[in-house]
């Protein structure tokens, strides 16, 4: 049986959320590493911090795919006096390389927002900014883009959406602006911080837009604007489709052992 190899699985990977997906500022596809080295252990993450770098080398794994990018600016120098330059020293000094797909892998046809748009349970999914990726148009056919958009069967009271997310995602809490009596049908869905999403959901009609965190100007926006918000936090929002993507990576690759971080976590405490 072959081995496979870090390569391997960037391809793969590659394949899944292709890089003309991506957002133009991010820094995706293989951040660490060699591209021939094998891989018997993987390991998922939300970002990498010192828990879950603490885990990856403590575990002996050879490839981490992190969906937030490290290095994600070009650093001028490696070293251990900031965190990136110590986080990335830590990986290398264990043979352990870094795959990112970040803002790819949000726009993806098995992406997160497609996860997240799926798990709310809406219907008539489309992206909310599809593609305009000329390599990708042909093959697009109407699934690929930043965000997405669906509606529900039959309108739906503002807190019953809230305990949707609330269910999908395992919280026991989240912020919401607008009224939980309000009615809501077409749902607009950015995971991360997509409250530049506004406008957009705006114009196409939505009542109610899902993201995980946004500032306080967007917020008093949303509500002079007429638009609900659902904010379940950045880690809950995204997090999950890391689990997810273990799952897919293992049934890929059943001669590899693969799993999402057992230590990581939201560093938000929620009351």
């Amino acid at each position: 049986m072959s081995r496979t190899t870090v390569d391997d699985v960037s391809r793969f990977l590659g394949s899944l959320a292709p890089r003309e997906l991506a957002e133009s500022w991010d820094n995706i596809g293989l951040l660490v590493g060699d591209r021939a080295r094998p891989v018997a252990r993987l390991m998922t993450c939300l970002t990498l911090t010192p828990d879950s770098v603490g885990e990856a080398v403590s575990e002996r794994c050879d490839l981490v795919v992190a969906h937030h990018p490290l290095p994600f600016k070009p650093l001028a120098r490696l070293t251990t006096d900031e965190t990136p330059g110590r986080l990335l020293w830590q990986l290398m000094g264990a043979g352990i390389s870094v795959y990112s797909a970040h803002t790819a892998f949000d726009s993806a046809a098995r992406g997160i927002n497609q996860g997240l748009a799926e798990g709310l349970g809406l219907a008539e999914i489309r992206p909310l900014a599809p593609t305009t990726a000329p390599s990708l148009l042909a093959a697009a056919n109407g699934i690929l883009g930043s965000g997405r958009i669906g509606r529900f069967a039959a309108p739906e009271s503002l807190g019953s959406l809230v305990d949707r997310v609330k269910r999908f995602l395992s919280l026991s809490g989240l912020q919401v602006v607008g009224s939980l009596d309000r009615e809501v049908r077409q749902v607009a869905v950015g995971c991360g911080s997509a409250g530049t999403f506004l406008g957009t959901a705006r114009q196409a009609g939505c009542d109610v837009l899902v993201t995980g965190e946004t500032n306080f100007h967007t917020c008093l926006e949303a509500e002079a604007s007429g638009i609900a918000l659902v904010l379940p936090g950045h880690f809950a929002s995204e997090r999950f489709g890391m689990e997810r993507l273990a799952e897919d990576l293992q049934r890929e690759y059943h001669g590899v052992q693969v799993w999402s971080s057992r230590s990581e976590r939201d560093p938000l405490q929620w009351r």
